[in-house]
């Protein structure tokens, strides 16, 4: 299992929506990242009320990049593009964060 840890950004008017759309995610966005491999997958909004911090349990790079091809991701980047900043292919902005330490 690997572990990916990334931040994004919420416009800061945008939280409370933020939070109640994935209080809970659609059950077919859950269930899609079930089926490619992502496990323990959790948001954490930063004191600056705007960053938000994700970690993700995955079983491979490829099935995680495979995500973004799906309907409903596409479908729920969609939902999310008025409440946060994106790309231009509406895709999250976000920033990869690399592990300098871990205990197991």
């Amino acid at each position: 299992m690997q572990r990916k840890v990334f931040t994004l950004q919420v416009y800061p008017d945008k939280v409370a929506e933020y939070i109640k759309r994935h209080n809970p995610i659609w059950p077919e966005m859950a269930t899609m990242l079930k089926e490619h491999g992502v496990h323990n997958y959790s948001t954490h909004l930063g004191e600056d009320n705007k960053t938000l911090f994700g970690y993700a349990e995955i079983e491979s790079e490829e099935k995680w990049a495979a995500v973004s091809t799906t309907d409903v991701c596409k479908r729920w980047w969609e939902s999310m593009e008025p409440l946060m900043r994106t790309n231009a292919d509406g895709s999250p902005e976000s920033k990869s964060l690399r592990e300098v330490f871990h205990l197991a």
